[in-house]
């Protein structure tokens, strides 16, 4: 059953990793990847450890779905990503972060220039796009509280910070790991 195996794989966990979540043997987990169907404690085990439903580790198709899924989404992305423009275009809102729409449209005007539309780029704008939102409801609760013009200038240089340290966070992450150490589930565009 190469089900198992991929899922496993997908996890980034070894057999012997699985075999010591799990408590089932490296030898069982072997044989149910070559082809031996799991049953009963072993595969509600597995489903569990895995957090996967049972019948993804019984449906013999789930191969062909999620091998057509990691294609569909890995290919054409990584074919089109260029890190350092995508790091260019992060950066961008640095330039902007004091007037808030510009460090949405910047970006997004980069991305199309530069030819950048991929799923990082979603999440770097969406990332924009809720600091834009947050702010000012951040700066119209601190002005409800009138704790006095200090604390609404320390709040103002506060907001300011926040955004350009996610960028930069996000830009040596970037240039770290390829990814975004400040991103949402969910893309706002």
């Amino acid at each position: 059953m190469p089900n198992l195996k991929l899922i496993r794989e997908q996890q980034n966990l070894t057999q012997e990793e699985l075999s010591e979540k799990s408590g089932i043997s490296v030898r069982t987990i072997q044989r149910i990847e070559a082809g031996t169907s799991p049953k009963g404690y072993t595969l509600k085990t597995l489903a569990k450890v895995l957090d996967v439903e049972e019948s993804e580790l019984a449906d013999k198709n789930i191969k062909t779905k999620i091998v057509s899924e990691v294609e569909k989404t890995a290919v054409p992305e990584e074919h089109d990503v260029d890190y350092s423009k995508i790091k260019i275009i992060n950066l961008s809102s640095i330039l902007f972060v004091v007037l808030p729409p510009l460090n949405i449209l910047v970006p997004l005007i980069l991305a199309g220039v530069l030819k950048q539309k991929n799923l990082l780029i979603k999440q770097i704008v969406s990332v924009q796009i809720l600091w834009t939102i947050l702010a000012p409801i951040v700066f119209m609760l601190g002005i409800f509280l009138k704790l006095g013009r200090k604390f609404t200038l320390v709040l103002i240089i506060a907001i300011v910070l926040s955004n350009v340290f996610i960028i930069l966070r996000n830009a040596a992450e970037i240039d770290k790991n390829k990814k975004l150490y400040y991103r949402l589930k969910f893309n706002m565009i």
